[in-house]
């Protein structure tokens, strides 16, 4: 059974809400100037353009055209976003190119989402990475153009500040740098990038040696682990990380954390969806939060959906991440008209989000480069 999302229509606006800041790690905080970051990322940021409302797949030799159109930040950005915009203060190292792309996602990240670059750096004479998403059918497929970086990892990582906890994308062994924040009493969250030969290697399970958690899809996990099902891959998993969680798109999600001795299964909420891109990324940010804040773990899985289901209501990867605000008003407009299972289930959230807090009415910017105000000289030639 798929439980649906109470206030779509309400909801499904063009871009996510402005809410006061909200910080779900206030209790855990000493208040002491230049305490660490809650979240360290290291990846590359695409500059993405997003396609939607395609009536099908584009064909050999035919034109296809989309009801909507999105540029926005990509890559590790979309976590990056996702996270800060759940209150993680978040840092953030990679390479941008001194090209209109890179200008874009910098100020972005930078200056709209607020995330800590000073590890990141400026590479001239370098191209952006760019990807072209097309959302067709509930899911998409993506055409990607990128250069290596000139700059190694290492280097970007000599200097990123101290955190409670990283993501990376496991391979045959961790990063040196990710298993020296292990080494250090960071968290580390591992998922699965994109396996071009669709393998999902079970030499890629070796690195979650020093890691606490493990994310991924239903598909992954059964080919990495060799099982017939999701049930038998999470079991096998549990084995080799403490928090091992298995998506399953619209049907929810299944986790076991054997650090708590917790095992939990939650279904789906289903929202209209316009682009998945950043999907998963969103359920990771919001599974982050919830451990890092102590939560139980079928809340930390209640929680990752409903993020998840939010964000495909928007176009645009990294910029269609929800915000508290988006959860308080969802909560609020829930508790009005829902039914009463999804009351229950959620009620928790009553206890996170302060009575006397409430969303502002303003939207965030429109996941796009931005339009130049028009000239003055044009309006007078159109009027």
């Amino acid at each position: 059974m798929v439980s649906r999302g109470q206030g779509d229509e309400r909801l499904a606006e063009q871009t996510p809400l402005v809410g006061e800041p909200h910080d779900p790690l206030s209790k855990l905080r000493s208040g002491i100037p230049g305490e660490s970051f809650d979240l360290a990322l290291v990846g590359n940021v695409f500059y993405d353009i997003v396609f939607t409302g395609l009536p099908h797949a584009p064909e050999p030799g035919s034109e296809v055209h989309a009801e909507g159109m999105g540029s926005c930040p990509g890559g590790v950005a979309n976590l990056a976003v996702a996270a800060a915009r759940l209150g993680l203060r978040t840092t953030l190292a990679s390479s941008f190119g001194e090209d209109l792309y890179g200008d874009f996602c910098w100020e972005t990240l930078e200056s709209g989402e607020r995330i800590d670059l000073s590890s990141s750096r400026r590479i001239p004479a370098w191209h952006s990475p760019v990807t072209v998403s097309v959302a067709h059918s509930s899911d998409r497929s993506m055409i990607t153009h990128e250069h290596d970086s000139p700059i190694a990892t290492d280097e970007l990582t000599a200097g990123l500040p101290s955190s409670r906890a990283v993501f990376v994308e496991l391979e045959e062994e961790l990063p040196g740098w990710a298993r020296k924040r292990a080494a250090d009493g960071a968290l580390v969250f591992g998922g699965t990038g994109w396996d071009s030969s669709g393998t999902w290697s079970a030499d890629n399970l070796d690195g979650l040696s020093d890691c606490h958690a493990f994310l991924p899809n239903s598909s992954e996990a059964m080919r990495c682990t060799g099982k017939d099902t999701p049930e038998a891959a999470l079991r096998a998993l549990s084995e080799l990380v403490p928090l091992a969680v298995i998506t399953r798109g619209h049907r929810g999600a299944i986790a076991i954390d054997s650090s708590t001795g917790e095992q939990a299964e939650v279904e789906g909420l289903v929202m209209d969806a316009i682009d998945p891109t950043g999907a998963g990324d969103v359920f990771s940010a919001a599974l982050i939060v919830g451990t890092l804040a102590g939560w139980d773990l079928v809340q930390r899985l209640r929680m990752a959906n409903l993020c998840a289901a939010m964000s495909v209501q928007y176009i645009g990867g990294s910029l269609s991440a929800p915000g508290w605000a988006d959860v308080a008003l969802w909560y609020t407009h829930m508790r009005a008209v829902g039914d009463r299972r999804l009351r229950e289930e959620y009620e928790f959230l009553g206890d996170l989000i302060p009575l006397e807090w409430r969303p502002t009415s303003d939207r965030r910017s429109t996941a796009t480069l931005g339009l130049r105000p028009y000239p003055a000289t044009a309006k007078e030639t159109h009027s």
